[in-house]
């Protein structure tokens, strides 16, 4: 098979023979295959090959073939579909009323899930492949993806998980007018140290969301199986910590270190921010609460002057950073490190930035999910993961005693 492909790029190359495009190598290399495969089909269908005596007995046989024209990786292509006499032949390699091979689809949801509008993959798909695919068909193929993202966003969960981070991305959303509207994540750390995105949820119109919003989310990850959760990490959500409390009473609020470090540097010029982190480091990776109120204190008697905002910030948010300090440091590792959820908020952010905006709150939630499905494909990034996980799981099996041996069970 390698020396006959071989010998077809050859041909090709000697009668100046495109390789993609319509009639090109590939696209015809595609319809022979394409057709091959359903003649095969229609083969296992009759129980018998084509020009064999034993469809003569009257039974139910070939009737001609249709031709029809299907969009490929490698351009359009038009193939010939077998039929049989009682048309009860269901052709499976290309569906009655396909249009597309499968390569074609996923094409378009990698496109889409990088943000992608549907304006730009139609013109993509025309350039490089040659194939004429219509915005509205670009649009009916990512639609497809909203029955599976209700599977994922029902799936059952852990019944407990060490880390649970809620976060948020703004994105445009033209309701009337162009307005930015929150879109809530959802990511759990696995008592094996794994990561994994637990739902979208968007955020409500109006002043912004409290105990009751939150309350009805925390209960959908409960029933779900969350029965328990050890640290919740989150930044300034209204009414979130009360909806936590009554939903997991023994879980830990945490105020994210990152974001307040994030914060921080906002109110501050960009020359010294490298002279900021160095000086907030000590307070953060202090022994306890009172040497970060010391290393605090000097942090403050250096910078209040200059960044009084900075400090602010730094009290209000005082009583959230404390449960922080007592942990061990390979849970404070697990908690501040930014290849968790900034990692994802990254790819997401970075979808939604090249969308610009969105139609209703669903576009939205689409683009958001694609981009989150197409995270760590190799599962790489998942290993690699679990591999640092070990001395964690140690410190939180002390820290929390007893409460993760219920998600072995």
């Amino acid at each position: 098979m390698d020396e006959q492909i071989r010998r077809w790029a050859a041909e090709a190359r000697r009668d100046g023979l495109q390789l993609v495009g319509e009639g090109g190598l590939l696209a015809r290399m595609t319809k022979l295959v394409v057709e091959s495969a359903l003649e095969g089909e229609m083969d296992d269908h009759l129980g018998y090959g084509k020009h064999d005596p034993a469809g003569r007995d009257g039974g139910n046989s070939r009737n001609g073939k249709r031709t029809k024209s299907v969009e490929t990786e490698a351009g359009p292509v038009e193939i010939a579909v077998p039929r049989d006499r009682d048309a009860s032949f269901e052709p499976q390699m290309v569906k009655k009323r396909q249009r597309r091979l499968n390569g074609v689809e996923n094409i378009v949801i990698s496109l889409s899930a990088k943000g992608l509008t549907t304006g730009e993959i139609s013109a993509h798909l025309r350039e490089v492949y040659g194939a004429e695919v219509s915005k509205q068909t670009i649009s009916t193929i990512t639609d497809r993806v909203m029955d599976a993202m209700a599977d994922w966003q029902n799936r059952p969960l852990d019944p407990v998980y060490p880390v649970l981070f809620l976060d948020c991305v703004n994105v445009k959303i033209r309701d009337g007018n162009v307005a930015n509207r929150p879109i809530y994540v959802a990511m759990g750390v696995t008592v094996d140290g794994t990561r994994d995105i637990l739902g979208l949820w968007a955020g409500e119109h109006g002043d912004g969301e409290g105990a009751k919003y939150w309350l009805r989310v925390l209960a959908e990850l409960k029933n779900r199986g969350m029965a328990d959760v050890c640290i919740v990490v989150c930044d300034g959500l209204k009414g979130l910590p009360d909806a936590i409390a009554q939903v997991w009473p023994q879980a830990l609020v945490q105020g994210c270190v990152v974001h307040l470090l994030r914060n921080s540097f906002a109110y501050a010029s960009r020359k010294d921010w490298p002279e900021l982190a160095k000086d907030l480091k000590p307070v953060y990776t202090a022994p306890s609460e009172s040497a970060a109120l010391d290393r605090f204190a000097e942090f403050s008697d250096k910078w209040e002057k200059r960044y009084p905002a900075v400090v602010r910030l730094w009290t209000n948010a005082w009583a959230e950073f404390v449960p922080f300090l007592q942990f061990d440091q390979a849970i404070r590792q697990v908690i501040y490190t930014t290849n968790a959820i900034e990692s994802v908020n990254a790819r997401i952010r970075r979808a939604v930035k090249a969308r610009g905006h969105f139609p209703t709150e669903a576009a939205a939630l689409k683009c958001v999910y694609m981009a989150i499905m197409s995270l760590d494909p190799t599962g790489s990034a998942r290993q690699r993961w679990s591999n640092r996980w070990k001395a964690a799981l140690n410190a939180f099996e002390i820290t929390f005693d007893g409460r993760l041996s219920a998600a072995r069970t």
